[in-house]
């Protein structure tokens, strides 16, 4: 029930994403001050904002924007986070420790702040707030391949391949990479609501993507002075538009999870 809800969620997210914006046709930048910040009513279901903008078509922009960060951020995040946590854990000693003495420096410094200091050496943008993203989230997916490594190094197969002369780069390719992959790809579905709320963080914070582009973030920074007057929809939704996803993708990952390591499901069910 739970795989079923969640797999509905994420397929209306991903249709409204893709089909909403060419359907509508509709700008969501138009603005109409004889219309402005309207509670929701059939010609508006989210109501309007300040200017007199539709907020549903401008929550599926937001939300376009948001995936679109979440998503390349994920994916560099998890290749940055693969090859360091495979590099470790492959070559062992004190490459091994030199590494993950990195991660923990890293992991030192809080998310937020390590962001906020790399986008504000650029001008604000969709890449930067990408970067920004990636660089302090791949620290997980580092130690969660490596763990996997270490534990691949051990198996019958890997010692046949290493009796049989395979090189120490043959190996990390042919054998221990493709085992790791499951739990990085894991990862990055996890990484992406994550990494979405990162950029929401962001740009309510006036420092991630352009005040103009709808971004999720940059739609709830701009209600703060509505909700204070008492009109909550133009804070209320754009929130919906964030959490939604959030847990759709949670509870995909969980049935995920469940899946590739049965072991920990059947001990969950004792």
């Amino acid at each position: 029930m739970r795989l079923r809800g969640s797999a509905a969620l994420v397929a209306v997210t991903v249709l409204a994403v893709l089909l909403v914006p060419p359907l509508a046709q509709l700008d969501q930048q138009a603005v109409d001050l004889a219309a402005e910040l309207r509670p929701p009513s059939p010609s508006h279901p989210f109501g309007t904002d300040d200017v007199g903008r539709d907020l549903l078509l401008r929550c599926v922009y937001g939300l376009r924007v948001s995936l679109l960060v979440g998503v390349a951020a994920a994916l560099t995040a998890t290749v940055v986070g693969t090859a360091v946590g495979a590099a470790a854990g492959a070559l062992g000693g004190w490459f091994d420790r030199g590494l993950m003495r990195l991660v923990d420096a890293f992991s030192a410094v809080p998310h937020l702040l390590l962001g906020v200091f790399i986008v504000a050496m650029f001008r604000p943008g969709v890449w930067p707030v990408v970067v920004s993203v990636a660089l302090t989230h791949w620290l997980s997916t580092a130690r969660i391949v490596r763990a996997e490594v270490l534990s691949l190094r051990s198996r019958p197969y890997i010692d046949a391949a290493v009796s049989g002369g395979a090189s120490r780069w043959r190996v990390t390719v042919r054998h221990l990479l493709p085992g790791v992959l499951p739990q990085a790809a894991l990862a990055a579905v996890l990484m992406v609501p994550h990494a979405m709320w990162h950029e929401s963080a962001l740009s309510f914070l006036g420092l991630g993507l352009p005040t103009h582009l709808a971004s999720l973030g940059n739609l709830i920074q701009q209600a703060r002075g509505s909700l204070l007057a008492g009109q909550w929809w133009p804070t209320l939704f754009p929130g919906l538009f964030i959490i939604v996803p959030t847990l759709a993708l949670a509870g995909l990952a969980g049935a995920w999870r469940e899946r590739i390591n049965p072991r920990r499901r059947s001990e969950l069910m004792l």
